[in-house]
């Protein structure tokens, strides 16, 4: 055990200067609390209770619904768009409901073939949330001792839940996020078209089979969380397929699933300071805008009129890329729900 342990310590060690991967996360900001919203806890049979925030729409309707999805490195706290942005508040004032689950951590919002674990270790052995990869291998966690089922969460416990505890509509809702929760997004509403109507990704992996995104992938969850990536899905079965918007693009065309896709191009704007943030930042946006673009060509093959897409100039991986393209994204989603 104390050798294997040694390995996974030597490995991470060697790559860790290489994890320019797909975390997701970009610029912080201070943890912001909006005491407008409140937390909504429903219980998962496999996750246990789920907290999520819920902003009311202004005019008090409650047809119109969105659920808001974090990146890779999802807090337990608060989702990234209330901690780093005012998106919740604005689409709120656009008389949209918000939902914004928390926690998540590099689970891609999927069904997990498998609790997270390495070499079968068990989960607890090592330290947890000390941001060395090296520890968080061997770390618990969420998604440790239990098998992450967030597709199911989403749109079986969560969905049911609003609607009789709070008289949301579950039909015709949207679904939006950044990075991984970006590729969830339209992940969501590939499978389940009653429940979305629409779907945003912003920044995400969009074409998670081509060459090198897989081990890309295993580096960036490593890192945010200490996560295995082969206990989310085998590599190339039907599950990997099954998260991969290139592979299920057939479906949001045949769907006419109205998609908000962007990817901007990397290059810093005037907010985006000289920092390491920034280059790891632009790489990703760089990995991103690639997907992306894969993405596109894809859908033109496919005839699909049903999406719009935005290549901003400037702009990397971080959340004022985020929350810049969410304002641009917001009348397309207010005429598409509810």
């Amino acid at each position: 055990m104390r050798s294997i342990r040694s390995v996974f310590a030597l490995i991470v060690a060697l790559v860790a200067p290489l994890l320019v991967a797909v975390s997701g996360g970009g610029a912080t900001a201070s943890a912001a609390f909006d005491p407008a919203a409140f937390d909504f806890w429903v219980d998962s049979p496999t996750m246990g209770p789920i907290k999520t925030r819920i902003l009311r729409a202004a005019d008090g309707n409650t047809d119109r619904v969105v659920y808001a999805l974090d990146g890779m490195r999802a807090r337990e706290d608060l989702s990234g768009w209330e901690i780093e942005t005012n998106v919740a508040e604005a689409m709120a004032a656009a008389n949209i409901n918000v939902v914004m689950p928390v926690g998540g951590q590099s689970s891609w919002y999927a069904d997990w073939n498998a609790p997270s674990s390495f070499l079968g270790i068990p989960p607890g052995t090592g330290s947890s949330n000390t941001g060395s990869g090296a520890t968080d291998i061997l770390g618990g966690g969420p998604g440790k001792s239990y098998r992450y089922t967030w597709e199911t969460f989403l749109t079986n416990d969560l969905r049911w839940a609003l609607r009789d505890r709070l008289g949301f509509n579950p039909n015709r809702n949207g679904v939006f996020g950044l990075s991984t929760g970006g590729s969830a997004a339209l992940t969501l509403a590939a499978y389940h078209p009653d429940q979305f109507s629409f779907a945003g990704a912003f920044s995400g992996y969009l074409n998670n089979s081509a060459p090198g995104m897989r081990e890309a992938i295993r580096l960036g969850m490593i890192d945010a969380g200490g996560y295995n990536v082969d206990s989310m899905a085998p590599p190339w079965g039907p599950q990997w397929l099954h998260m991969d918007p290139f592979v299920f693009a057939p479906n949001l065309v045949a769907n006419n699933t109205r998609l908000y896709i962007s990817a901007a191009s990397g290059r810093p704007t005037a907010q985006d300071g000289p920092t390491m943030g920034t280059v790891n930042g632009m790489a990703l946006e760089a990995l991103a805008l690639a997907n992306t673009r894969a993405f596109q060509v894809r859908m033109a093959t496919l005839g699909a009129t049903n999406v719009t897409y935005s290549f901003p100039e400037y702009g990397i991986h971080a959340w004022n890329t985020w929350q810049d393209e969410a304002y641009r994204m917001l009348p397309d989603l207010s005429a598409n729900i509810g």
